[in-house]
């Protein structure tokens, strides 16, 4: 009898946050990095989304008020597949913006997530990426 070598689960590792506030970005990488992801941060919006098109990323932590660019432009940049033809991250939108009903379950659609970042902890933040890996 052949000895079966167990298939490697797939984790979630790589994550990029598209973040303009430092006190939270700064957060974030901490929580996460103790979770055991590897995080990048991009505070413009442009050079975020020049390095989500590079698809190294597994999740991609997209605020909505970025300089130079929305992240809503990003999202729908990133999820056309003209614009972006290779892109396996999962998109989680993070922000503190009302948004109108309509425009938020458009956005909702498009993404992966939606948080609102004043109803969620750094912690909280790892446990609901933990669940994407499930």
């Amino acid at each position: 009898m052949e000895p079966t070598t167990p298939t490697p689960q797939p984790r979630l590792k790589k994550v990029l946050c598209i973040e303009d506030e430092h006190f939270i970005s700064e957060l974030y990488t901490r929580a996460l990095t103790r979770a055991g992801y590897e995080v990048d941060v991009q505070l413009d919006g442009q050079k975020g989304l020049a390095a989500a098109q590079t698809d190294v990323y597994d999740i991609i932590l997209l605020d909505l008020m970025v300089p130079s660019i929305t992240g809503i432009e990003i999202l729908r940049t990133l999820r056309d597949p003209r614009e972006t033809p290779k892109m396996h991250a999962r998109i989680i939108i993070t922000t503190n913006l009302e948004q109108r009903d309509d425009v938020r379950a458009d956005i909702e659609h498009q993404a992966d997530g939606y948080l609102v970042k004043a109803e969620i902890t750094p912690h909280q933040l790892v446990e609901f990426l933990g669940r994407l890996e499930s």
